[in-house]
């Protein structure tokens, strides 16, 4: 379902002021929305994603940070799932997208490019049920603009708990009734993103990208009102944690942000599974 399995989710993220003296609020709105295609189990997924930064900062940079205030991150998703054989299913990704502070409408520098290719195979009514999904994602806002692995294995070892294994999301959840359920987590967050004038720096080097990179680890509350529908807590700690100023290679001009902190996320979705 396009770059996430949920056809409705909401989500407020609260990252407070840190030692580096920078804070950072996330907003973010997503929809796909699934056709079927043909009787063959073959959907067309249509949707998109918006994600708004307010950042703050205490530090004394030595730079103006108006340019740093308010990021905006804009999906389009379309997505093609298909039957490949009676187990697999062939899932394909394409992602446009929008990230920008968009100081001054939108500029061609604004845009970028995702994709994603994946084999999907799910036994759900097995005794010890299971999911794979292995492939490639290619993200042009990630630091390394190569395709990097996709990799989510799930299993319900037992009736009251379950793992994940993967990239970019590992965990392990206690299931304890049908509506309650907690899970510890590790995973990865961040984005890369156009700074649409210029920060010149008293050294003279230039930055014209923004990016942040987090690893979390966490304790999560999962409410479901039904099976697909539900409200969710997480709260725990950036492991690691990178603010950092690039230039138009992609190589670091500054970093403002390299103190862990505090990492709070909630919100309600509705998902596949």
């Amino acid at each position: 379902m396009a770059q996430s399995t949920d056809i409705l989710r909401l989500e407020y993220l609260n990252i407070p002021e840190n030692e580096s003296g920078v804070k950072t609020q996330r907003y973010k709105a997503l929809l796909n929305v699934p056709i079927k295609l043909n009787e063959k189990d073959e959907y067309l997924a249509i949707g998109g994603e918006y994600n708004r930064f307010d950042m703050g900062y205490t530090a004394d940079l030595p730079f103006d940070k108006k340019e740093m205030i308010r990021f905006h991150i804009i999906d389009f998703n379309l997505g093609l799932i298909k039957k490949w054989n009676e187990d697999w299913n062939l899932v394909t990704i394409l992602t446009p997208r929008i990230a920008s502070n968009l100081l001054d409408g939108i500029i061609k520098e604004d845009f970028f490019m995702n994709a994603s290719a994946a084999f999907w195979k799910e036994k759900p009514k097995a005794d010890k049920p299971f999911r794979i999904v292995l492939g490639l994602t290619y993200n042009s806002t990630a630091g390394v603009p190569v395709p990097l692995p996709l990799i989510h294995y799930y299993r319900r070892f037992h009736p009251d708990w379950s793992f994940v294994l993967g990239v970019p999301k590992s965990n392990l959840k206690y299931h304890l009734d049908k509506r309650h359920s907690f899970e510890l987590a590790s995973f990865l967050d961040g984005y890369f993103m156009n700074l649409q004038n210029d920060i010149v720096l008293d050294n003279g080097s230039v930055a014209s990208r923004i990016s942040f990179n987090t690893l979390v680890g966490s304790l999560g509350y999962q409410y479901n009102v039904t099976e697909s529908i539900s409200f969710f807590a997480i709260a725990g700690t950036t492991l690691i944690q990178e603010g950092k100023l690039r230039n138009k290679e992609r190589g670091e001009v500054f970093l403002f942000n390299k103190d862990p902190n505090f990492y709070i996320r909630t919100g309600f979705k509705i998902g596949i599974f």
